[in-house]
C-alpha cells in the first residue's frame, strides 16, 4: 500500500515540475514575442496603441486644458469624445502611435477663446485679451473724466472665433470722448462799429465741393468749432455759409494767408468784418471782430495780426465767423483749415 502511494507521489511532483516549466516556457515565449500596451478608441473605432497610457491621457488634457499653446487667450478646447483604454499584447515589432491619435483628438476639439469687450451703452467698442487690461482702460476713462464713463462697462466672452485685440492704450484713444466745454454767452456790450471801405460780396451762394484755391492757409484762432459750414440755425435766414470758432473776447485774429485787404468795417448781421483778397479770386472773410487793426488796401502777411475777436453784429457770443470764398462762391473752411 505505501510502494502504491509513493508511485503516486512521485508522479505528482513530476506532473507538477513539467507543468512550471511549460507555464514558465509560455510566459518567456509570451514575452519574447509580445508586449502588453492599450488599444485606443475613439466614438467605438480603434484608431491605435499606446504603451504610456498615463503620458497620452496627461497630454490630451493638457490641450483640453490650455489647447496647443500657441494663444494665450484659449480658455479651453471642447472635446466631445475622449479616448477609451483596453489593455492587450501587442508584437513587439509593432510600434505604438501616440502622435497620431494626438492629432485625431485635435481634430474633434472646437477651440473657446477668452478676451474682454469694453462696451459703451451696452454696444462693443474695443477688445482687449486680459481683465487687468479692461481695468486699465475704466482707470484710464475716469482719470481722464471721459464723458462716457458711465456708460463703459467690462464684459468677459468666450467665443470660437478671435476678435482683434488693441492694447488698453489704443482703447483709451478709441473710447474717450471729451466733455463739451461750456461756452458761456457773453452779455452784449457797446463795441466800436468800425466806418466800412472797400467792397464785399455776402450773398449766401455755397458749394459743397473742394475747389482748388492754390494756397496754403493757418488757423487764424485755435478755439473750439461750434457752428460748422452748412449748419442751419434760427439765428440766421440760409444755411452757415463759414465755421464758427469760439475763443475770449480780443483774442489775436491772425490773417490766414498773404494778400490785399479789400474790406474793412462793419457789415450788418456780419457786424466788423475783414476781407482778404489772395489772388486768382481767393478771398477769407473775418466776422464779428471786436477790433479791426487794418484798413482797406493794406497788404498783409500770412500770420500777421489783423483783428480781435468779438461779438459784434448778429452773435450770440465772442467766436470768430471765418470764410472761405472763390469769385464769391462759399466753400467749407475745413476743406483748407481746421
Amino acid at each position: 500500500m505505501l510502494k502504491k502511494v509513493l508511485i503516486h507521489t512521485r508522479r505528482g511532483i513530476k506532473f507538477i515540475i513539467l507543468f512550471v516549466i511549460a507555464t514558465f516556457l509560455i510566459i518567456g515565449t509570451i514575452a519574447f514575442l509580445y508586449k502588453p500596451t492599450y488599444s485606443v478608441f475613439i466614438n467605438g473605432e480603434q484608431v491605435g496603441y499606446t504603451e504610456d497610457r498615463s503620458g497620452l491621457q496627461h497630454r490630451i488634457n493638457d490641450y483640453v486644458e490650455k489647447g496647443d499653446g500657441t494663444n494665450s487667450n484659449v480658455a479651453f478646447v471642447q472635446v466631445d469624445k475622449l479616448p477609451e483604454y483596453k489593455l492587450c499584447l501587442l508584437k513587439k515589432n509593432i510600434v505604438a502611435n501616440d502622435d497620431e491619435i494626438f492629432n485625431k483628438i485635435k481634430e474633434t476639439g472646437v477651440t473657446y477663446y477668452r478676451y474682454y469687450a469694453i462696451t459703451d451703452n451696452q454696444e462693443e467698442k474695443a477688445y482687449v485679451g486680459t481683465f487687468e487690461d479692461a481695468e486699465k482702460v475704466v482707470n484710464d476713462l475716469k482719470t481722464k473724466d471721459s464723458s462716457n464713463i458711465a456708460n463703459i462697462a467690462i464684459v468677459e466672452k468666450y467665443e470660437t472665433e478671435m476678435k482683434d485685440l488693441i492694447t488698453s492704450d489704443e482703447a483709451v484713444s478709441k473710447l474717450y470722448i471729451e466733455k463739451p466745454k461750456v461756452v458761456t454767452v457773453a452779455k452784449k456790450t457797446s463795441s466800436t462799429r468800425y466806418a466800412a471801405s472797400g467792397t464785399v460780396n455776402t450773398k449766401g451762394t455755397t458749394s459743397s465741393a473742394k475747389a482748388n484755391i492754390g494756397i496754403t492757409l493757418i488757423k487764424p484762432i485755435s478755439g473750439i468749432i461750434t457752428s460748422r459750414f452748412g449748419a442751419a440755425s434760427s439765428i440766421r435766414r440760409s444755411s452757415h455759409t463759414g465755421l464758427d470758432i469760439s475763443a475770449s473776447r480780443g483774442t489775436p485774429i491772425k490773417a490766414a494767408a498773404a494778400g490785399t485787404v479789400t474790406f474793412s468795417g462793419y457789415k450788418g448781421s456780419y457786424g466788423n468784418m475783414l476781407v482778404i483778397s489772395h489772388g486768382n479770386g481767393v478771398q477769407t472773410y473775418y466776422c464779428h471782430c471786436d477790433k479791426l487793426y487794418v484798413g482797406t488796401g493794406t497788404q498783409v502777411s500770412q500770420g500777421q495780426t489783423i483783428a480781435a475777436v468779438g461779438s459784434t453784429g448778429n452773435s450770440t457770443g465772442p467766436h470768430l465767423h471765418l470764410e472761405v470764398r472763390v469769385n464769391g462762391v462759399a466753400y467749407n473752411p475745413q476743406n483748407y483749415v481746421y
